[in-house]
């Protein structure tokens, strides 16, 4: 990714070799999904410790159900990118 940025920013052929490679090529569009993934897991589990930091969802049970709410958040919204990338 940061090859096709950099290939972007050179020129206004570059930026149109990015964007075509970007939207062509099964391996750049796999690497997009897998960053994004990653991207959406921790923002919805960085909002889970900010709730936990507040004192909520702190105690065994209730970590659970954060931890598995969790999960399934960021699995619809993993699948939504997938839809939205593919």
């Amino acid at each position: 990714m940061l090859y096709a940025l950099g290939m972007s920013l050179e020129s206004e052929q570059g930026f149109n070799a990015a964007a075509q490679m970007l939207t062509e090529s099964f391996f750049a569009k796999l690497i997009a999904w897998g960053l994004v993934s990653a991207l959406l897991y921790h923002f919805f589990a960085g909002i889970k410790h900010l709730i936990m930091d507040f004192g909520h969802c702190e105690e065994l049970e209730s970590g659970q159900k954060a931890a598995k709410a969790t999960l399934i958040i960021a699995a619809i919204a993993i699948l939504l990118a997938g839809v939205w990338i593919w």
